[in-house]
């Protein structure tokens, strides 16, 4: 039998955060029963329906599976490229004062443009250049996936991304105790040592924090880029073709899957932080 005290915390962390979305899923059901509009405003089960069939075609644009990928692959590929220059920037700042000085004011002008801001530029400056044209591919199976890719919606996601990450690395690095530092150069510790062995490692909880942060955010900006020009695949611009179409219970069926899957990566991010920084979040 399990004691009481493990009963409770299972139902607490298994049961009790399940009963909002329950409520929220009731309320819906009953708010489309009363207006009895599909096009408005779709029955749950409906929009279910579609989640469960991910391998069906839905309204000419392939099955949901297909256009998940190719969204994943886009917000992969924005990430990827603001976690590699963010935190190597973010370390840099925040590890040398003179280049923190140097380099900060000029991306402070940046940091509050909105990603939708640069589509624009963006068009001017790439078109419909996808990673295929960047890469000489012109056929065979590689070519749709690559030729999904265009370079303006990696560049939004980029940037989507970027700015949170480079803001928590250079926090994460200017935050270690000085005193510490001092500790270990009094030891004889060379700075080669001091950085990769004792800053990096006591900054990484704050800068892993940072790209956590950067994903959801880079997420949340796969509509916007998917509605640029050369679009025909992906979560965004099945959602903008089906209210095209009128297909309410499509849009609503891709704004879940965001969802779901924006809170899988979370949840994900967060289970390998606190497994690998478990001190940290301990304290915190």
């Amino acid at each position: 039998m399990i004691p009481g005290n493990r009963l409770k915390r299972r139902v607490y962390t298994g049961v009790f955060p399940l009963v909002l979305p329950m409520i929220f899923i009731i309320l819906w059901k009953f708010l489309s029963w009363r207006l009895n509009n599909p096009v408005v405003l779709p029955p749950p089960e409906r929009v279910a329906l579609l989640l469960v069939s991910p391998h069906k075609d839905l309204i000419g644009m392939g099955p949901l599976v297909k256009n998940l990928a190719i969204s994943l692959l886009r917000v992969m590929g924005g990430y990827s490229l603001a976690v590699v220059l963010g935190v190597s920037l973010g370390v840099l700042m925040g590890f040398y004062p003179c280049f923190f000085t140097f380099s900060n004011f000029f991306l402070s002008l940046f940091r509050p443009i909105a990603p939708l801001a640069w589509v624009p530029l963006v068009l001017a400056w790439f078109g419909v250049a996808s990673l295929a044209h960047l890469m000489g591919v012109e056929g065979g199976p590689a070519y749709f996936w690559l030729g999904n890719i265009k370079i303006s919606m990696l560049f939004v996601i980029f940037i989507a991304g970027f700015f949170p990450i480079l803001t928590s690395s250079i926090h994460a690095i200017q935050s270690v105790p000085q005193p510490l530092l001092d500790a270990v150069l009094v030891l004889g510790a060379t700075e080669k040592d001091l950085f990769f062995k004792v800053l990096l490692p006591a900054a990484s909880p704050h800068i892993v924090n940072g790209m956590r942060i950067g994903l959801g955010i880079a997420w949340m900006s796969l509509v916007s880029a998917e509605m640029l020009p050369g679009s025909i695949a992906g979560m965004g611009y099945l959602i903008m073709h089906a209210y095209t179409l009128g297909r309410t219970d499509v849009v609503m069926m891709g704004m879940v899957c965001i969802g779901l899957v924006g809170a899988l990566m979370d949840f994900l991010f967060r289970h390998f932080a606190e497994k690998r920084y478990h001190w940290f979040y301990r304290e915190v």
